[in-house]
C-alpha cells in the first residue's frame, strides 16, 4: 500500500495535501496545548484534539503514543507478552515551552526532547546524548481526517541499514525497501514480491556500527518506506487507529544484541523447543495411505538416515475436517503412530482454521459460538479444503480455549506436534468468479468488514487481519500447554505478527524449487532472527516444482544448520527423499543430515541461551560484527550463534566460493583445518559433498555421535571441538530434552574456556547428563611434542594431518585442564 500523505509538506503546521485527486484530509496534530503527567506517562494535548503519550518502558526505551481522538482506547497490544512498565520520569517544560524534556529518574538511561510547535516532534537522545532517533519536521506526525490513517517519518543517515520487518523476500537490509504488512497467502512467491505470510513490524539500524531499534505496535495493515521515496527519511504508518511506537536505544553500548533483549523482554522470547524438534523432519502433502508413511519411516532407518519427526498433511483427514482421519487411508491411526515412536519418529499433523458448515459435524456444531461474524451479524462462511467452511473468532478467549481443547483426541492418539496452516487467513476464490485473480488478491481472506472480538476490544477484519494466524498458534500452543502441562507444545505456524515467538515456529511458506529461492532463504531466515523469532526454517528443495538433484542436495547443506531443518513438497511434484536421487546423492544427503546431528547439542545450547536472552541461534554476520563493513550486507552467509560461520553453496554447478571472514577474529576451516584471517576473502573449495564451514578461533562447541533420532543421544558422550590459538570460551547446556525440570534446576551448563593452546574445563565432578569425553582440536599443522591433562601425559591421543585434527581423549575422571606443549 502507498502512504496516501503526499511526497511533500506546503506548510510546517501540516495542512492537507493530496496524494491523488481524492479530498485531502491529512493533518499534524498542530501546536501542544497543554502538558499533564499521568501514570501512563506524560501526555500531550493539541490544538487538533489529538493527544501524545510519551512514557519509558524502560531506561533504554521510549514509547510514542499518539491518538487524532482526544482519547486512548484501553492500551491492549497481542504483540506484547504483559502490560508494559512506565518508568517514573523527571518532565521539564510545560505547554508554553518550545520544547520540554523527559528523561527517566534512573541513572543511564535515555532521554526525550519534545519540540511543541508548530506540531509535536519527538527526539529521543541515547544515555551518551548522542541523539538516536528524530522525527523529520518537513513531514511530521500526522493523521488523516477523513479514514483515520496515522503516520510520522524519521530522518535518516543515507548510509543507514534496516534489519528485521520479520519475512520479507527481499535482500539482507531493508534500506531503499517499502514495504507493506498483511499476512498474505502467496504460493511460489517470487523474489521482492511483498508482503507474504508475515508481518513483524519491527527493525534494527544499523548506523556507523551502532544499532537502536523500532516496533510499531499496530495489527492493521501497515506501511514501511524506508527511504525509497525519499532517502534522508523513512516513514511508518498504519492504515488507522492509534500511533503507537517504540524506540529502542541499545543501551550503553548501542548494540543490537541489547536492541533486540529488549524487544523481546516486551513481546517475549521463544520457550526451549523438545530436543526431538530440533532433529530432521520429513513433510510431504501428502504421504497417504498408512502404508505409504510406514514405507517412509522404514526407509530411514533402513538407510541409516537420521530423522526424529514425519508429517501428516491434509490428505490424512476425513474429507478435510480438521481433528479427522481418513477411514479408509488410516483407520488405525493410533496403531500407526505407536509404530513410529517405537521407530524413535515423531508425528506431526496439520490443522487449518476452516471448519466444515457441516450439521453432521459435531466439531462444527460445537463451535456455533465461536464463528468469525459477517458485518451483518452472521457467521462468516468461505471455502478452502472442505468446502464452505465457518472459522473461529482467534481473537475470543472462549474461542481459544474452545479451539485448544480439540487437541486432546489426537494427543491421547500420540501426535506430537501440531502445524497451524491457511491460517493469515487465507480462502479460495469464490466459485463464479469473473474478475482476474490478483497475487494480492481481496477475495484470498476475509471482507475487511468482518467482526471480531478482539478480547474485548470488538473491531473488524481490517483492524484483527494480522493477528489472526498468531492467535491461532496462542490456541494451539495453550491448549497443548493445559492437555500435556509436562511436555513442551511444539507449533509451527505459517503466519503471525509481532510475539509469534511464544508460540510457535515460523517456515517461510509456499516457497518455489528454484535457486534463487534457495539464496533468498539466508536473508529471509537470518531477519526472521533479528525480529525476535529463533525457532525458524525454510521448505527444503522449495515447496512448488520440483529441484533437481543438485539443488536439493545444496538446499539441504544450507539447511543443515538453521534452526528448523524439514523437507516438504506440494502434491504435483516429483518424490523428495534424502535418498530419492539415488548414487552419489544418497551418501551426500545422509552426510548432511549427520553434521546436524553432530552439532545439535550445540544448537539447543544456543537455544537455551536465545529462550534466557531473545538472541537468536541463527544470525546475519553484521549482528556480530556491527563495524566491519564487509559484513554489513552479505546474502550467502550467517552465523549459527557466535562461533560457527556457514557459507553455503547457493548458485547452480558451483564447487568453489568466495567466504569473507569477519574481522576481528580468525576461523578455522571445519573440514580441512586451514586458518583465515579475519577480514579477508577466500575462494574455497565446495565440492557437491562439502558445505563451507568455518570455527571461529577461541571457540570451543560442543559436539555429539551420530544418533539416527535424538532419543538414542541420551547415553552418547559429547566431544568438544577448539579452535586454538585465542582467547575465548564455549558452553553446553543440557537437560532431559522436554518437560519443564530444567526450570526447577534439573540442568547443567558446562563451561570451556580457551587460552590460546590451553583448555580449562568447569563441569561437575558427576554428571547427571551426557559425559565430556573428548576434546578435538582444529587447525593443527603437527602433532604436538606433548599433550598434558592436569598436568600429566594425556594417555590416548590421535593426529589426523589430512584434516589438522588433534583427538584427546578424556579419562572418567574429572580433567581440569588440556594443554598442547608444541
Amino acid at each position: 500500500m502507498r502512504s496516501k500523505r503526499a511526497v511533500f509538506w506546503m506548510a510546517a503546521c501540516g495542512l492537507l495535501i493530496a496524494a491523488s485527486s481524492a479530498p485531502a484530509a491529512w493533518q499534524t496534530p498542530g501546536p501542544v496545548d497543554a502538558v499533564q503527567q499521568t501514570d501512563q506517562g506524560v501526555e500531550l494535548t493539541t490544538r487538533s484534539g489529538a493527544v501524545l503519550r510519551v512514557s519509558f518502558v524502560a531506561p533504554d526505551v521510549v514509547r510514542v503514543r499518539m491518538t487524532p481522538r482526544r482519547w486512548f482506547e484501553r492500551d491492549f497490544s497481542y504483540a506484547l507478552a504483559a502490560a508494559p512498565p512506565v518508568l517514573p520520569m523527571v518532565v521539564e517544560g510545560d505547554a508554553t515551552s518550545a520544547a520540554i524534556r523527559l528523561r527517566t529518574v534512573q541513572p543511564g538511561g535515555s532521554w526525550v526532547v519534545v519540540e511543541t510547535r508548530p506540531t509535536p516532534l519527538i527526539r529521543v537522545f541515547a544515555p551518551d546524548g548522542r541523539l538516536e532517533f528524530a522525527e523529520d519536521s518537513r513531514r511530521p506526525m500526522a493523521f488523516d481526517a477523513a479514514d483515520g490513517a496515522v503516520e510520522t517519518s524519521v530522518q535518516r543517515e543515507q548510509t543507514e541499514l534496516y534489519f528485521g520487518f520479520g519475512e520479507k523476500a527481499l535482500p539482507m537490509s531493508r534500506d531503499g525497501q517499502y514495504m507493506t504488512m498483511w499476512n498474505s497467502d502467496t504460493p511460489g512467491y517470487v523474489p521482492g514480491l511483498d508482503p507474504i505470510y508475515q508481518s513483524i513490524p519491527f527493525f534494527i539500524a544499523l548506523r556507523e556500527g551502532r544499532s537502536y531499534g523500532v516496533f510499531l505496535d499496530s495489527t492493521r495493515r501497515t506501511y514501511f518506506d524506508m527511504g525509497k521515496t525519499t532517502p534522508s527519511r523513512y516513514t511508518l504508518g498504519a492504515a488507522g487507529g492509534e500511533l503507537d511506537y517504540y524506540v529502542f536505544t541499545g543501551g550503553k553500548d548501542h548494540d543490537a544484541h541489547a536492541v533486540l533483549q529488549a524487544y523481546t523482554r516486551l513481546t517475549g522470547r521463544g520457550l526451549l523447543p523438545p530436543l526431538w524438534a530440533l532433529g530432521y523432519q520429513q513433510s510431504r502433502y501428502s504421504y497417504t495411505p498408512a502404508s505409504k508413511v510406514r514405507e517412509i519411516a522404514q526407509a530411514f532407518r533402513d538407510k541409516r538416515i537420521p530423522a526424529d519427526v514425519i508429517y501428516f498433511d491434509i490428505g490424512y483427514m476425513d474429507g478435510y475436517r480438521i481433528f479427522t482421519w481418513s477411514p479408509r487411508d488410516f483407520p488405525r491411526p493410533k496403531e500407526l503412530l505407536d509404530a513410529l515412536h517405537a521407530q524413535g519418529f515423531h508425528a506431526v499433523t496439520i490443522v487449518d482454521p476452516g471448519v466444515k458448515v457441516d450439521e453432521d459435524f459435531p466439531i462444527y456444531r460445537a463451535g456455533k459460538p465461536w464463528y468469525t461474524r459477517t458485518a451483518a451479524g452472521e457467521e462468516l462462511h468461505a471455502q478452502v479444503w472442505p468446502g464452505i467452511c465457518a472459522f473461529p473468532d482467534f481473537t475470543q478467549p472462549g474461542a481459544r480455549a474452545w479451539f485448544g481443547s480439540l487437541y486432546a483426541g489426537f494427543l491421547d492418539q500420540g501426535v506430537d506436534g501440531f502445524w497451524n496452516d491457511m491460517n493469515e487467513p487465507g480462502v479460495f476464490i469464490p466459485s463464479g468468479w469473473t474478475k482476474p485473480v490478483l497475487v494480492h488478491d481481496p477475495a484470498k481472506t476475509f471482507a475487511l468488514d468482518a467482526r471480531h472480538d478482539g478480547d474485548g476490544l470488538p473491531g473488524d477484519h481490517a483492524r484483527y487481519h494480522n493477528v489472526y494466524g498468531m492467535q491461532m498458534a496462542r490456541a494451539t500452543f495453550e491448549g497443548l500447554s493445559k492437555l500435556r502441562p509436562q511436555q513442551r507444545p511444539f507449533v509451527l505456524t505459517r503466519a503471525g505478527y509481532a510475539g509469534v515467538q511464544r508460540y510457535s515456529a515460523v517456515w517461510t511458506g509456499d516457497n518455489a524449487s528454484t535457486w534463487d529461492h534457495l539464496a533468498m532463504s539466508i536473508p529471509m531466515l537470518a531477519n526472521l532472527s533479528v525480529s525476535g523469532v529463533p525457532f525458524v526454517g525454510a521448505d527444503i528443495g522449495g515447496f512448488t516444482g520440483s529441484p533437481s538433484a543438485e539443488l536439493y542436495t545444496r538446499w539441504l547443506q544450507a539447511a543443515a544448520l538453521t534452526p528448523f531443518m524439514r523437507t516438504h513438497s506440494a502434491i504435483d511434484t516429483a518424490q523428495r527423499e534424502p535418498w530419492t536421487f539415488g548414487g552419489a546423492y544418497d551418501e551426500i544427503n545422509r552426510a548432511t543430515i549427520e553434521l546436524r546431528y553432530r552439532l545439535l547439542p550445540y544448537l539447543y545450547t544456543l537455544f537455551s541461551e536465545s529462550a534466557a536472552t531473545g538472541v537468536p541461534p541463527m544470525r546475519p554476520l553484521w549482528f556480530e560484527y556491527p563495524r566491519d563493513v564487509g559484513s554489513w550486507q552479505l546474502q550467502d552467509e550467517f552465523l549459527l550463534g557466535a562461533d560457527l560461520l556457514v557459507a553455503p553453496v547457493v548458485q547452480e554447478r558451483a564447487t568453489t566460493r568466495r567466504v569473507y571472514f569477519p574481522r576481528g577474529d580468525a576461523w578455522i576451516d571445519w573440514w580441512d583445518g586451514t586458518r583465515h584471517e579475519g577480514g579477508s576473502s577466500a575462494d574455497i573449495a565446495a565440492p557437491l559433498d562439502r558445505l563451507p564451514l568455518f570455527l571461529r578461533a577461541g571457540a570451543a562447541i560442543p559436539t555429539s555421535p551420530v544418533a539416527q533420532h535424538t532419543a538414542e543421544m541420551a547415553g552418547l558422550p559429547l566431544t568438544i571441538a577448539v579452535a586454538p590459538g585465542a582467547q575465548g570460551e564455549g558452553r553446553v547446556y543440557q537437560d532431559a530434552g522436554d518437560g519443564f525440570g530444567y526450570r526447577n534446576g534439573a540442568f547443567e551448563v558446562d563451561r570451556i574456556s580457551v587460552h590460546a593452546d590451553r583448555v580449562h574445563l568447569d563441569v561437575p565432578a558427576a554428571t547427571r547428563f551426557r559425559r565430556i569425553a573428548a576434546l578435538e582440536f582444529l587447525g593443527i599443522d603437527t602433532a604436538p611434542r606433548k599433550v598434558l591433562l592436569d598436568g600429566k601425559p594425556a594417555g590416548e591421543t590421535a593426529f589426523d594431518a589430512a584434516s589438522r585434527r588433534l583427538r584427546v581423549t578424556l579419562p572418567p575422571r574429572p580433567v581440569r585442564d588440556v594443554e598442547l606443549k608444541r
